[in-house]
C-alpha cells in the first residue's frame, strides 16, 4: 500500500507540475487605438491563461508615466519619458498616412509630400482632421513628418521651422480624441491623418458612403511598431508567455485579419491592402525637446492671429526700393507666410498714415486684394515712423506681430524716446531697414519690444515673418 500510495503522489506532483501555469492578471496601459484588440485578448486568455485589465490613453499622455502598470503596450516607445521599461517586443506595424475623399483627391497631385498637403491647407484647398497631438502618437506622427519634410533632415530642435507647420494646421478641421467618429460625423472635411489601419478599418465597416483613398506621402512616412513592453519585472515569465503567443503565426494572422495592422511574423498571409508600399519610414526626433517644439507651435496655431505691415510710401521710397518692398511683399502668398485664417493689416504712411486695411485670409482672392493695397502709387512728402507704428499697435487685435519697412530718418510727428516713453513690449516688432533709416533707433525699438532688426530684401521680409510666428 505504501508503494502504492508514493506512486499516486508522485503522479500527482508530475500532473500539476506540468499543466498550464495558474491564471495571472496584468494591468496594461493600452494605446486609444488598441481598444479593438479585446477579442484578441480574449483568446489569449484561453491560451495562456493571462488575463490582461487593459486601460487606453493617447500615446504622447501614456509615454508620461506608467507606474502603476505591469505592462504597457503603445503604438511606439519614443515618447516615454520615464524610466525604460525592462524589455520590449514589436508586435505589429501601422504607418501613419492620409485618408482622402475620392473628390478632394485630385487637390494633392498624384503622390503627394507631406509639403504638399501643407501647401494645399495653407491656401484652403484641403480640410482634414487628426488626433490631438498632446495625446495621441499619430496627430504628433503628423506634425513630425511636416516638419522633418521641412527640414529635409532628421529633426533637430533648431530644425523645427513652424511657418510650415503653421500651413499644415491652417487646414485643420479638428483634433480631438476620437478624429475617426468625429470624420465620419462631418461633411466638410477632405480627408482623415490617422493610423494606416484605422483607415482601413474604417474603410471596411461601412460607415462611410464611400471608402477614404490612402495616400503614402512619398517623402516619408512616420510608422508605429507597438512594442509590447514589460514594466514590472516581477511578471517577466508572464510577459513572455504572452509575447511568445502574440508573436505566433496564429495570432498574427489574427491581429492582420481584425485590425488592419501589418504583422512582424513574416509568413502571415497579408491582404492587399497591407502590401502597398510604405516608401521611407522618416527619422524619428531623438530628444524630447524637439517634440515640445512641435507641440508649442502647434498650440500657438489657429484663428486669430494677426500681422501688421506698416509701409513707408514716403517720396524717399521712390524707384527701386518701393519697387523692392513690392517684391519682397509678393513673396508672401505661400505655405511658409501667409495662411488662412491669419489677418493680415496693412498701413501705409508718410507724413501721416495715408491707408489702413485688415484683411482675413481665406483664398487667393485675399492675397490678391493684398498685393492691390501695397500696389498703390500714392507717395506723399516727409516720414512719421512713429506715429504711424504708435497707429499700427493701436490695431493690434489678440496674438500680434508688426513688421515696419522704412528707408528715412523720422521727420515729423513723435520722436523714437516720446514713442518708447509710452511703454512698449506686449507686441514684437521688426523693423526692415531701407536705405537711409537709422539703425540705432530702429534697433532700440525692435529690442524694446522683443522683435528683431533685419535688413531690406524678400529674403529679410520672409525671414521676419517666420520669426513673428515663433520661429526662433
Amino acid at each position: 500500500m505504501k508503494v502504492l500510495a508514493a506512486v499516486l503522489l508522485l503522479l500527482l506532483v508530475t500532473a500539476c507540475t506540468s499543466s498550464t501555469p495558474p491564471p495571472v492578471r496584468l494591468k496594461m496601459l493600452a494605446s486609444t487605438e488598441l481598444a479593438d484588440l479585446g477579442p484578441v485578448l480574449a483568446e489569449l486568455r484561453k491560451a495562456t491563461g493571462v488575463e490582461l485589465a487593459v486601460e487606453h490613453r493617447g500615446t504622447v499622455e501614456a509615454g508620461r508615466s506608467l507606474a502603476g502598470f505591469d505592462l504597457a503596450w503603445l503604438s511606439t516607445a519614443r515618447f516615454l519619458r520615464g524610466a525604460e521599461p525592462e524589455l520590449a517586443s514589436s508586435i505589429m506595424t501601422s504607418p501613419v498616412v492620409l485618408g482622402v475623399k475620392r473628390g478632394s483627391r485630385s487637390v494633392l497631385g498624384e503622390r503627394p509630400t507631406w509639403a504638399d498637403v501643407a501647401d494645399r491647407a495653407a491656401l484652403g484647398r484641403f480640410r482634414y482632421g487628426m488626433a490631438d497631438p498632446r495625446v495621441s502618437g499619430s496627430g504628433m506622427a503628423a506634425l513630425i513628418g511636416v516638419a522633418t519634410a521641412a527640414a529635409g533632415a532628421p529633426l533637430r530642435t533648431e530644425d523645427v521651422s513652424c511657418d510650415r507647420l503653421q500651413g499644415f494646421l491652417a487646414g485643420r478641421a479638428f483634433d480631438v480624441p476620437d478624429p475617426v467618429g468625429e470624420f465620419v460625423r462631418r461633411s466638410d472635411v477632405d480627408g482623415l491623418v490617422a493610423h494606416e489601419s484605422e483607415l482601413l478599418s474604417l474603410n471596411a465597416s461601412g460607415r462611410l458612403a464611400e471608402p477614404l483613398e490612402i495616400v503614402y506621402p512619398r517623402d516619408g512616412i512616420v510608422l508605429s511598431d507597438y512594442p509590447l513592453m514589460l514594466v514590472d519585472p516581477a511578471h517577466r515569465a508572464a510577459y513572455d508567455r504572452v509575447v511568445e503567443w502574440l508573436r505566433s503565426p496564429a495570432a498574427q494572422q489574427m491581429i492582420a485579419d481584425r485590425t488592419w495592422r501589418r504583422p512582424v511574423e513574416p509568413s502571415v498571409t497579408r491582404d492587399e491592402k497591407l502590401r502597398a508600399d510604405l516608401g521611407t519610414a522618416l527619422s524619428f526626433p531623438d530628444s524630447s525637446e524637439v517634440i515640445d517644439r512641435l507641440l508649442l507651435f502647434h498650440d500657438r496655431s489657429g484663428e486669430g492671429r494677426q500681422v501688421v505691415f506698416v509701409l513707408d510710401y514716403s517720396t524717399s521710397m521712390a524707384g527701386a526700393r518701393l519697387a523692392g518692398l513690392r517684391e519682397a511683399f509678393a513673396s508672401l502668398n505661400g505655405f511658409d507666410r501667409f495662411y488662412v485664417g491669419e489677418t493680415v493689416t496693412i498701413v501705409r504712411f508718410a507724413g501721416t498714415v495715408l491707408e489702413e486695411r485688415s484683411i482675413t485670409v481665406r483664398g487667393r482672392e485675399d492675397f490678391d486684394a493684398l498685393l492691390a493695397v501695397v500696389a498703390s502709387g500714392d507717395l506723399r512728402d516727409n516720414t512719421a515712423i512713429w506715429a504711424a507704428l504708435d497707429r499700427a499697435l493701436q490695431l493690434a487685435r489678440g496674438e500680434t506681430a508688426v513688421v515696419l519697412m522704412t528707408d528715412g530718418e523720422n521727420n515729423a510727428g513723435p520722436s523714437v524716446d516720446e514713442f518708447l516713453r509710452v511703454g512698449r513690449g506686449e507686441v514684437p516688432v521688426f523693423p526692415i531697414r531701407f536705405g537711409e533709416a537709422s539703425t540705432a533707433d530702429l534697433d532700440r525699438v525692435a529690442q524694446a519690444s522683443g522683435g528683431r532688426l533685419v535688413e531690406a530684401g524678400a529674403k529679410s521680409l520672409l525671414e521676419a515673418v517666420r520669426e513673428i510666428r515663433g520661429c526662433r
